[in-house]
């Protein structure tokens, strides 16, 4: 007999806004204090970082960042200088980057986008994107924004200068970096997705080289600037685990598999899209893309409130694993893939109206809904 599918639960406390990002801590974070939770951060335009325990279903902390709305976080990699004490990292409207220590409570700047930002143009700042550089950059964290720009942060630095600043072609909607921390993606508006090469151990290196000026230069590096193939903006986009290639998801309903041989990483296998998240004659954007940690299937949430699994690699649908009351915000698996977290949020694709209030729900996952097909 089929086992039933598990339902979704709302947890306590939720952000009083718009949830703007999702993260689990890994496990190894909390081994001090008690080997049984599982925390998760999460993020929201009321200014707020919050922290739960989706084992026992509770409300740990909320942290106001003072930066306005958050609009991006991270968290950094459990080899960081930071890790240890449960650091995660926060972008702000203000433009500023901050890290939240969880273990002592306590709240510090890393950088600002623009350290000479006026409150008129502070928009114009907003930290719009954040990602950490996985264990070969432990001490990285890249950002971008709505100043079109890409930067890379020292975590262990405080209110000091980025260690490498590039030129976007526009205004930064989504980041993610390969597991190895070597690659960087950058979506942009004009649909332009640009691919950043990072230096393996980039900051003992580049110490070790010296080189002045060209110091910062040979940190990153621009790799390609091209054209995403989807049609319409840009909302999400993430790498594969095995990192051959990407998934790229749009206003328009649609999410694009494509490879990356044009970065020397070859794959033998051809892009395609695929339409999801449209009921009947109404086209829902595609908020959020999360690979499962292990399998290499992935998750997407629309604007529709639905969360569905597919099988990239086989071109399938695999299960709809959620109907949520209002739009699909954001993703994240846990460390296993044995359960998800969903913020269920309007994003506004319809303008201004009545809506369900903000929720985090989190549900487990069944092997059977993220298995690829074919799989044993």
């Amino acid at each position: 007999m089929a086992q039933p599918p598990p339902e979704p639960t709302p947890l306590p406390s939720p952000p009083n806004d718009g949830v703007t990002s999702l993260a689990y801590l890994p496990q190894s974070i909390d081994q001090t204090s008690n080997d049984n939770r599982q925390l998760l951060a999460s993020t929201s335009w009321d200014g707020a970082l919050r922290i739960h325990d989706t084992i026992a279903k509770s409300h740990l902390t909320t942290q106001v960042m003072e930066c306005g709305p958050i609009l991006s976080m991270a968290v950094p990699s459990t080899s960081s200088a930071t890790a240890g004490n449960g650091a995660v990292i926060t972008g702000g409207m203000d433009g500023s980057i901050k890290q939240f220590d969880i273990s002592s409570s306590s709240m510090s700047l890393i950088g600002l986008h623009a350290p000479t930002a006026t409150a008129a143009d502070a928009k114009k700042v907003a930290c719009s994107c954040l990602s950490s550089l996985g264990e070969s950059n432990p001490n990285l964290i890249a950002s971008a924004g709505w100043d079109g720009k890409f930067y890379l942060w020292d975590v262990r630095s405080s209110g000091g200068k980025a260690v490498s600043t590039l030129e976007l072609p526009g205004k930064a909607f989504s980041i993610d970096a390969s597991r190895d921390g070597t690659k960087v993606v950058v979506a942009t508006s004009g649909r332009r997705m640009c691919f950043f090469d990072i230096r393996k151990n980039a900051l003992e290196n580049a110490a070790e080289d010296d080189d002045g000026e060209d110091k910062e230069n040979s940190i990153a590096k621009l790799l390609v600037d091209r054209e995403s193939s989807l049609k319409f903006q840009t909302r999400c986009v993430k790498f594969f685990p095995d990192g051959v290639g990407m998934a790229v998801g749009s206003i328009e309903g649609r999410v694009a598999i494509e490879y990356l041989d044009d970065i020397d990483i070859q794959s033998g296998k051809k892009k395609y899209a695929f339409k999801c998240h449209r009921v009947n004659d109404t086209i829902y954007p595609v908020n959020s893309i999360s690979f499962h940690p292990i399998l290499g299937t992935f998750a997407t949430g629309g604007a529709d409130g639905t969360v569905v699994t597919w099988d990239g690699a086989n071109k399938k649908k695999l299960s709809t694993i959620a109907k949520l009351p209002t739009s699909i915000a954001c993703l994240a698996f846990n460390d296993d893939g044995s359960q998800i977290a969903m913020a269920s949020s309007y994003t506004f694709e319809e303008g201004e109206r009545d809506h369900p209030r903000d929720e985090i729900y989190i549900r487990d996952v069944l092997e059977s809904e993220i298995r690829p097909k074919g799989a044993k």
